[in-house]
């Protein structure tokens, strides 16, 4: 089987996460080969340390950048590279200018979160990948999350029921680079981090019919730092998300619940657990007598990041559609969050979509 030659393009925390999954598929014998690198600060070609990536199960192992082709420019690398594939993972608002010249330029693109910062400009990035016959998928990993992948499930199986309301939240620290907080440039935690949750809700429920969002610009010139949102749907499930990143603490947390007629989801440090009762419906009786039990089914936790790249890659190889995450839902995704952000603009004025 052929082998697929990428090139990766931002050596940040989340550019090595990249990294270390590519040499770990290599290590693993499957068929890609990742030959250059690139990075505007040639110093990080000079380390050892894996201590930067954002994936803890790397960060105690070593690096050596002498294995691959180095690049101060991504315009250079894939001239001379001759590459079928490269990862985006520079600052969002690099994310379009990147891509579009990857793509444009013979390389099928998987694009870090979040696609761009207007829909503008994630549907000319859907356009060039289509016009040049190139594959492009955007970095939302919790499609490829366990828990995540498990609760989509069950929901679509109908086993349970119908949704009838859910709540996500996600908080943590700022993170360590200025331009994360330039609203022009990074969109705040709202783009930045929020997207994630904003994804599931665009995957698991569809695009609501409006959004209703209150949100906090703590740090000057920042996007929104904290927000908490309301997603309205015309057949009245009640969805609500949180997010912020102004926590103090190292405390990093990602959880919901999801309530169906006949079944509660939930993930938080506890883990992910199913509670159902097949015979129950919302009848108020039968409700508080139910004798709920546990039917969690086996889940791989977690593994987004390595999932999403694998089958990315697949998708190439076999020249196969990607139903799982298509550009398309970015984009959508990317019109919810713009949505929430004119709403929390107008202190939390319904916004239709």
């Amino acid at each position: 089987m052929k082998k697929i030659r990428l090139g990766l393009i931002g050596l940040g925390a989340m550019g090595m996460g990249h990294f270390n999954i590519y040499c770990q598929l290599m290590d693993e014998g499957f068929p890609i080969e990742l030959v250059a690198v690139c990075d505007i600060d040639r110093k990080k070609f000079e380390s050892t340390e894996n201590k930067d990536t954002n994936l803890e199960e790397f960060k105690d192992s070593k690096v050596d950048f002498s294995k691959f082709n180095c690049y101060i420019k991504y315009e250079d690398m894939i001239a001379k590279e001759n590459l079928d594939m490269v990862s985006v993972v520079v600052p969002t608002y690099l994310h379009y200018e990147a891509t579009v010249y990857a793509l444009k330029h013979g390389c099928h693109v998987l694009c870090e979160k979040p696609m761009a910062l207007s829909e503008k400009l994630c549907q000319t990035m859907i356009d060039v990948a289509k016009k040049n016959g190139k594959k492009l998928m955007i970095g939302q990993c919790l499609r490829f999350w366990g828990e995540y992948v498990a609760a989509k499930q069950i929901i679509d199986s109908g086993k349970y029921g119908k949704v009838i309301g859910a709540r996500f939240y996600r908080g943590g620290q700022m993170p360590a680079s200025p331009w994360f907080f330039e609203r022009h440039k990074g969109g705040g935690a709202l783009f930045d981090q929020h997207i994630h949750d904003v994804d599931m809700i665009n995957w698991l429920f569809g695009m609501p019919k409006a959004v209703s969002a209150i949100g906090c610009t703590a740090i000057p010139g920042s996007g929104y730092d904290i927000v908490s949102a309301n997603y309205i749907y015309e057949n009245g499930v009640a969805v609500t998300t949180q997010d912020d990143w102004m926590n103090f603490t190292p405390e990093f947390k990602m959880e919901f619940r999801i309530n169906l007629e006949k079944a509660t989801i939930t993930y938080d440090s506890k883990g992910f657990v199913v509670k159902a009762d097949e015979k129950a419906g919302v009848d108020y009786d039968l409700f508080m007598a139910m004798p709920t039990e546990d039917v969690t089914p086996e889940v791989v936790s977690g593994q987004g990041y390595y999932n999403e790249v694998k089958y990315f890659v697949n998708t190439i190889l076999n020249d196969t559609e990607n139903t799982v995450n298509p550009p398309e839902d970015s984009m959508n995704t990317i019109r919810i969050a713009l949505a929430e952000t004119k709403s929390c603009d107008l202190k939390g004025q319904v916004i239709e979509l």
